[in-house]
């Protein structure tokens, strides 16, 4: 059963709508009636109703025996992901690193304990794991996540750290102790880096630094992502990561001046 709030101004039946979307993924890509009730925890009838519903508004519509997404949900998160600029700043800086570096080079931000992909500059190179746009992971595991959980509070990290993860991904190293993560997340914060070897999924090495916004507020991290067979931790310590820390740095410049750009209401006639 998905897991519900408890606030007094909590509506249980967006809530219900919001299951029924989830239960789409790429492993359930068109689910039916049957796997709809069961995944989303509700009666047949019920969620036959939220599906009409959703085929009404052009959420999704009939195919193969089931149901499948339209395109028509992309708006759904490209407006959360075109409302913050920084990911249309970051793009450039990002294509120019891949070109300097030869490597995939990404963005991503936190939601609960996982890390979400926002830009991505990619190069066709064999890497275990295949990531684009909304691609989901455990935080812990990547380099990505230990900086983003560095930029904030030991408290803060140990309760996102509780939610429990939605990537649907089993990283192929275990997380570490508590003790062994105060002084991982202490050391990350310290140093301004991270990296994950192999970690996530065998063959898998990257880099990765915070982004942070005029405030100073650690708002992203970006990193380079290599084959382990390939590059040694050394060349992205020695090579990469100096070309990395620049490229953040010239994000964090323009993230800067446009928060910082003059703005002005227009009067409504």
């Amino acid at each position: 059963m998905p897991e519900r709030g408890e606030g007094p101004d909590f509506i249980e039946a967006l809530a219900r709508g919001l299951d029924v979307l989830r239960v789409f993924s790429a492993q359930c890509p068109r689910p039916t009636l049957s796997q709809v009730a069961a995944a989303s925890g509700l009666t047949r009838p019920t969620a036959r109703r939220f599906l009409l519903t959703l085929r009404e508004l052009g959420y999704v519509r009939p195919a193969g025996g089931g149901f499948e997404l339209t395109p028509r949900v992309l708006d759904l998160g490209m407006a959360c992901i075109g409302s913050q600029t920084l990911w249309d700043l970051a793009r450039p800086h990002l294509a120019a690193l891949v070109a300097r570096t030869g490597e995939s080079s990404s963005m991503t931000e936190l939601d609960g304990s996982d890390i979400v992909y926002t830009a991505r500059v990619a190069v066709p190179k064999i890497i275990a794991l295949r990531v684009e746009l909304g691609t989901r992971f455990p935080a812990l595991a990547t380099s990505q996540g230990k900086v983003l959980l560095a930029g904030m509070s030991l408290e803060r990290a140990a309760e996102v750290l509780a939610v429990p993860s939605r990537s649907g991904v089993r990283p192929w190293a275990g997380p570490p102790a508590a003790a062994q993560l105060h002084d991982l997340l202490c050391q990350v914060h310290a140093q301004g880096w991270a990296i994950a070897d192999n970690e996530l999924a065998p063959g898998v090495r990257s880099i990765a630094v915070p982004v942070r916004d005029g405030s100073g507020e650690v708002r992203a991290a970006m990193n380079v992502t290599v084959n382990a067979g390939e590059t040694e931790i050394r060349t992205l310590v020695d090579e990469y990561l100096p070309l990395l820390r620049e490229a953040a740095a010239a994000i964090e410049a323009d993230w800067a001046r446009w928060q910082s750009r003059p703005q002005s209401e227009i009067p409504a006639s």
